[in-house]
């Protein structure tokens, strides 16, 4: 029994990180911006399955999540990839934020055996229909895949340095203005590039609305770490179905090349 005379006290409830779903920060995951939607739901058209059972194992790499998130788009943050024991071999590597259904992965990949390439994307079907479009042959294998939150992920699962490129096409608009904090290009997530890369390399990004294109130039021209070098379209980047599509809308095409200092 508590004396009258003695307040009691309670443990404080965990706040901030401490409420995170992973040993080192807590019990339960903590309501965050996304810079993504999850397109159409998890389901695979049949090609798209066919070539996610033919590929998967050898592609899709097997990363651990958050604790108590099955599920989840998340990469446990203690995670570390050595990207030449992940592809076998010391080479230039290529990493692409958000794939899609693969055009500009698939295409780059088939030119350029000599680079390596690792798209992250939390669209599951996309990575499918990305292993459909390497036929029914040997998979690349220059291609690696992670089903995760890139925003996330980038941030602790590769080694300072490691990539000769980074690639972000056709990010998630988020054209209503309220959503504009969703974007992807932020301070924040050039910074996170920033590290990723080599004094040198390029960072390659193309849109297709025009206000996005003109926020994307706004923060990386104010960023230390990054200077403009091109307005040019990427050379391995494809025409793509997609992009004929903006265009038929009538959205002009923006590709941007940052050169990091």
């Amino acid at each position: 029994m508590t004396r009258p005379d003695t307040p009691s006290v309670r443990p404080e409830a965990p706040t901030g990180h401490q409420a995170h779903g992973h040993p080192a920060v807590g019990p339960r995951p903590l309501a965050r911006t996304r810079s993504f939607t999850r397109r159409g739901g998890r389901m695979l058209k049949d090609s798209h399955q066919a070539a996610w059972d033919r590929y998967a194992d050898a592609l899709v790499l097997d990363v651990p999540r958050p604790h108590g998130a099955d599920g989840s788009t998340g990469v446990d943050p203690a995670h570390r990839m050595d990207p030449e024991e992940v592809f076998g071999r010391t080479a230039p590597l290529v990493i692409e934020i958000g794939s899609g259904s693969g055009d500009a992965l698939v295409h780059a990949a088939t030119e350029q055996p000599g680079w390596d390439f690792l798209a992250l994307e939390v669209w599951r079907p996309g990575i499918g229909h990305a292993m459909a479009k390497m036929g029914k042959g040997e998979p690349l294998t220059n291609v690696r895949f992670v089903e995760a939150d890139a925003a996330l992920a980038l941030q602790t699962i590769l080694p300072p340095g490691c990539a000769h490129e980074v690639w972000t096409f056709f990010p998630d608009p988020w054209p209503k203005t309220r959503h504009h904090k969703r974007r992807l290009v932020s301070a924040e997530f050039a910074s996170t590039v920033a590290d990723l890369v080599r004094p040198g390399s390029l960072w390659r990004l193309a849109t297709d609305w025009a206000d996005y294109a003109d926020a994307m130039r706004t923060v990386l021209d104010r960023h230390t770490a990054w200077e403009l070098e091109s307005t040019e379209r990427a050379p391995l980047r494809p025409l793509t179905r997609f992009e004929r599509r903006g265009i038929e809308a009538g959205r002009h095409i923006t590709d941007l090349a940052y050169r990091r200092g």
